[in-house]
Formats: structure tokens, C-alpha cells, sequence
């Protein structure tokens, strides 16, 4: 009776040591999924490029026409827009539907928009390739506009292309037309759409990206469509 007992135990015990192992396994498991889904590691899965990277990637190569988004990306426009919310539709985006707040913001507003730093690096390793400048944006087009003014003033441009306004209207990508009419090689912009019409076109999309103190929320996540994110670039 004894023998039997002890044998009994002992195998117990090893079915215990066996699900301890696997017990363990599976936490350990757990744990580096965990890890590897923490803020820090998906940040270092960001296909991160300095403005250096992006100069080196061009070396050799031809004369490009090149595209960039505005707000957020080459200008930090929030005031103009901060003004725009809180005189014509308080608490809601209505303002962005009205004719008299895009009059205001195309025509004068700009004029309290704020240069991005990495902005003007960008124009400048272009201006000094040669290449062709693009200005592509989803503000609604006005019967007039100062912004191809204030970009060339505001970044040196000489005989710059006029801006293209997309609107924000429904179905394709509004932006993705242009991006392939002007046979744009390189889009650069903040916003998901930027990145998307980028890539639908089939051209090289880098993300610049958009500064915390934006009015345009949410934030977008960089590097969520696998695209390039421009290191810094949020001032």
C-alpha cells in the first residue's frame, strides 16, 4: 500500500512540475507580446528619417516635382482656425462648412499662421535641388487667396505654383487627382489622408507631424500606414 501511494505522489508531482512549466511558458509568452506592444517598441517600429536621410535619398536623382500639405505641415495654422470656431460656430466645426470663414482664413488669417521650422528646411532642400513645388491642401477654394502670397514670402519662392484647394468632399481621396495630374513624386503632409492619397497614388509618402498643441484633433498616429515619419518635425 505504501509502494502504491509513493508511486501515486510521484506521479502527481510530475504532472504538477509539468503544468508549472507550462504555466510559466504561457506567462512568459504573455509577457513579451506585452513588451513588444508597449509605446517605446511601437515607436521604434516608426520608419524614422532625418531631413539628412531624405537629402541622401535624393542624391542623384533627377529634377522631382514634389507636394506638401499646409496646415500642420508647412503652417501652424490653429489660430487662424481657433478664430474661425469661436466666431462663427462656438463648440462645433460648422465654421468649416461656411463660405465667410473660408474667405477669411484664404485671404487673411494666414497672416497669424506660424512657419513650421521644419517646413523651411524642407523647401529649402528642394528650392536648392530645383525641383518643382507643389501646394496641395484640403481648405475650400475661395474666388480669391493670399496663401500662395504668404507661402512665397513666408519660404522665399520666386514664380511659386498656385495653391490647389481639394475641398473635403466625399468618395476618393481628394487629393490623390492633383498628386497624379502633376506628376508628384514625394507628398508630404500630417493628416491619415495625406498619407493615404500619397500611397494610393503611388508615390513616396513622408509624414510630418502635427504639433500637440493643434487645433486639428485627434492627433494622427505616425507611422501607422507604414510610411516615412520626418524625426522632430513637429515644430
Amino acid at each position: 500500500m505504501n509502494l502504491f501511494l509513493l508511486s501515486q505522489n510521484k506521479d502527481s508531482l510530475r504532472q504538477e512540475g509539468r503544468l508549472f512549466k507550462k504555466i510559466s511558458f504561457i506567462i512568459a509568452f504573455i509577457s513579451i507580446l506585452w513588451l513588444s506592444c508597449t509605446p517605446a517598441a511601437l515607436k521604434d517600429s516608426i520608419r524614422w528619417v532625418t531631413m539628412e536621410d531624405i537629402a541622401r535619398s535624393l542624391d542623384g536623382e533627377p529634377r522631382l516635382n514634389v507636394g506638401f500639405d499646409i496646415d500642420d505641415t508647412l503652417l501652424f495654422s490653429s489660430p487662424g482656425y481657433y478664430y474661425g470656431q469661436n466666431r462663427y460656430s462656438p463648440g462645433n466645426d460648422d465654421y468649416l462648412n461656411m463660405e465667410e470663414f473660408w474667405n477669411e482664413m484664404n485671404n487673411c488669417l494666414d497672416r497669424f499662421s506660424l512657419p513650421k521650422e521644419c517646413g523651411r528646411k524642407l523647401i529649402e532642400l528642394h528650392k536648392k535641388r530645383g525641383d518643382s513645388i507643389y501646394f496641395i491642401t484640403g481648405r475650400k477654394e475661395t474666388k480669391t487667396e493670399t496663401v500662395t502670397e504668404i507661402l512665397a514670402e513666408t519660404f522665399g519662392l520666386k514664380n511659386p505654383n498656385r495653391v490647389i484647394f481639394t475641398g473635403s468632399g466625399a468618395g476618393e481621396n481628394p487629393k490623390i487627382k492633383p498628386i497624379k495630374e502633376y506628376q508628384i513624386k514625394i507628398f508630404y503632409g500630417d493628416s491619415d489622408s495625406d498619407i493615404k492619397a500619397a500611397q494610393a497614388a503611388g508615390i513616396r509618402a513622408v509624414r510630418v507631424m502635427r504639433a500637440g498643441n493643434s487645433s486639428h484633433r485627434p492627433l494622427p498616429k505616425a507611422g501607422r500606414f507604414g510610411e516615412e515619419v520626418l524625426v522632430s518635425s513637429e515644430y
